[in-house]
């Protein structure tokens, strides 16, 4: 199986989302779900984390993680070993809890954070596990224990609210209680927000943040990962790359549109065609992106300078 991209930084935000081995119903008993919200504490209590949202369902969960240091990995192993033990312990049983290595996607800002809190709060409710009416009330949820003041250390959700313009308290969930139940049904802001991707791709953020993140990651660091993941991140940075030598070139993306239509051979565009190989950008991705007739006749270009 391929390996989950591992990007830890001071202070990051992360959603964090892990499946049950062959989609077993890992939180299908109270106890299970005990033992995980345990574990989980007893890590966040170790390593400094700060739960923005999280939620239990039947053979998955869903984490909003702040890591104020840079250990999002070393937190992790002890958390699912913890809780893969206890559970493996109790029910007599061996072998892998989980089908695989957790997902994080790093997260921009306050902005995308609210966004993925939404998304966690509503998972119930979109899986038809509970009615609207109910969400409040689902026992394995960050949201129940803010709306019911139930807080535990490392459980925060002033980021959140302050983003909202909502009071931490118990007035302020209650509003963000009422926004949350209009916003289940209103699937035109969910798509606005973004739902449909928040376990998708390798990064929660704008285009222009995911390209400098991408940019910043070298090639070892994605050694091992799915094709298409590693591909993603690749173009980021490429694109990133791009950005950049066109400011240099006093250029836009609309000039790249005109060069493409007159198929000249430009100073400008070949000095960004030097600059994008230099990043490591392929030959066909570059022809492709500044209109060169094709891969092969960019590196014979470049081949002549």
């Amino acid at each position: 199986m391929a390996r989950k991209l591992r990007y830890e930084q001071k202070g990051g935000l992360y959603h964090v989302i892990n499946r049950g081995n062959y989609r077993q119903p890992v939180f299908g008993s109270v106890g299970a779900a005990q033992a995980f919200e345990t574990a989980l504490w007893e890590t966040v209590k170790q390593y400094g984390w700060r739960v923005h949202g999280y939620v239990l369902m039947t053979n998955h969960y869903h984490l909003a993680l702040e890591t104020p240091q840079p250990n999002l990995v070393v937190g992790m192993h002890r958390l699912q070993s913890a809780f893969s033990t206890r559970f493996n312990r109790f029910r007599s049983e061996r072998g892998h809890l989980f089908q695989g290595r957790y997902q994080a996607l790093p997260i921009e800002d306050a902005k995308a954070l609210s966004a993925v809190v939404d998304y966690i709060h509503l998972n119930p409710f979109r899986a038809r596990i509970v009615e609207l009416a109910q969400l409040m009330g689902f026992r394995w949820s960050s949201l129940r224990r803010f709306v019911r003041g139930d807080r535990i250390e490392g459980l925060t959700g002033e980021l959140v609210m302050a983003r909202l313009g909502l009071t931490d308290d118990a007035a302020g969930w209650t509003a963000y209680l009422s926004r949350l139940q209009e916003l289940a049904t209103d699937e035109a802001e969910q798509t606005r927000l973004g739902f449909g991707e928040m376990c998708k791709g390798w990064a929660i953020g704008t285009e222009g943040w995911r390209r400098a993140v991408a940019k910043s990651l070298n090639e070892r660091s994605l050694v091992g990962l799915a094709q298409a993941e590693a591909q993603a991140i690749r173009d980021d940075g490429w694109q990133a790359v791009l950005d950049e030598g066109l400011r240099e070139t006093t250029k836009t993306r609309a000039d790249l549109v005109v060069l493409k239509s007159r198929q000249r051979d430009e100073a400008w565009r070949f000095k960004l065609a030097l600059k994008l190989r230099e990043s490591g950008a392929a030959h066909a991705w570059i022809a492709q992106v500044l209109g060169y007739p094709s891969a092969n006749s960019l590196r014979v270009r470049l081949n002549r300078q």
